[in-house]
């Protein structure tokens, strides 16, 4: 049974009963696998909105996508590794500077309201898609 709720500030709300709910997961971490290996990571950013759909709060969203695109991202640079397609010695400069940014942004969540978090999220996802799109 799927039931829709109005909720003040959070707009529509899904609320899902036990099969729907774990074949609804499911399919949104199949459709986050399929663009993390096509994209390699770009997953999360459909983690993100699904997982806010799902009825997930926002910033819970944002830490739950990396929490699932990290094992989906693991398999990926692994079957990557094995098509010879990876070498992890092009990703070592990017490293330190990935991890001090990583540590900066989730500081930062906590401190950025929902409503600037989702109006810059939504900015770099056009921003992403111009890019995409003209290049």
């Amino acid at each position: 049974m799927l039931v829709f709720r109005m909720k003040r500030r959070e707009g529509m709300r899904v609320e899902k009963s036990g099969g729907l709910k774990r074949f609804a997961s499911m399919i949104i971490g199949a459709v986050c696998g399929v663009l993390n290996g096509l994209f390699g990571a770009g997953g999360g950013i459909a983690a993100v909105p699904l997982l806010k759909w799902s009825g997930i709060p926002l910033k819970k969203a944002h830490a739950t996508s990396l929490a699932v695109i990290l094992p989906i991202s693991i398999v990926s640079a692994v079957l990557y590794l094995m098509n010879g397609t990876i070498q992890f010695t092009d990703a070592l400069p990017y490293l330190p500077g990935g991890f001090i940014g990583a540590i900066l942004g989730a500081m930062l969540m906590q401190k950025i309201p929902d409503k600037l978090l989702r109006k810059a999220f939504g900015a770099f996802m056009i921003y992403a898609a111009v890019r995409l799109l003209f290049r």
